[in-house]
């Protein structure tokens, strides 16, 4: 049985993962308006992503004798300004969503919480994996400079990496 205080700080985190879903969504339409097929592919699979992780604690909370509660959400950005910035906002989000994920983790250590701390720990090995990811492709961007030729092949790179995960 879920305490009250472990059931709260959960159903944030839903509001949380949910949040990055449109997000990511608002980013992959941005960018399929601009014509990049691939980083909108690569958005389109992110959202759809996070929001597995938002089913994933729902399912978890009404398991555990809770009742997960799905909230209203704000609207994301439509507008990025640039490749650059997007990816940098989403890097940050990330960040963010780590130390979200963080507080959960010390909230189920105060509350000796082991069953809810054993389940958290997959979202603290995919933050990992989330940080890096978006680190790597700002660190691709911030190569590319401003030539359009390099995000052409960006776009097309970044294709060929969801064609390969949808494969695999």
């Amino acid at each position: 049985m879920l305490s009250p205080v472990i059931e709260e700080a959960l159903n944030n985190q839903i509001t949380v993962e949910a949040q990055s879903s449109q997000i990511y969504l608002a980013m992959a339409s941005w960018a399929e308006v601009l014509g990049f097929e691939g980083v909108a592919q690569f958005m389109y699979a992110h959202s759809d992503e996070e929001r597995m992780h938002m089913l994933k604690l729902v399912k978890f909370i009404n398991e555990r004798g809770g009742h997960a509660k799905i909230s209203a959400l704000e609207a994301p950005p439509t507008q990025f300004g640039s490749f650059k910035e997007m990816f940098q906002e989403l890097f940050n989000h990330e960040v963010k969503v780590s130390a979200c994920i963080n507080d959960l983790v010390d909230i189920c250590l105060t509350e000796k919480d082991y069953a809810t701390h054993n389940f958290l720990q997959w979202y603290v090995s995919e933050q990992i994996e989330e940080e890096a990811l978006a680190r790597n492709i700002l660190d691709k961007i911030k190569l590319i400079g401003d030539d359009k030729g390099g995000f052409y092949l960006f776009d097309n790179d970044i294709k060929l990496l969801i064609t390969a995960a949808n494969k695999a």
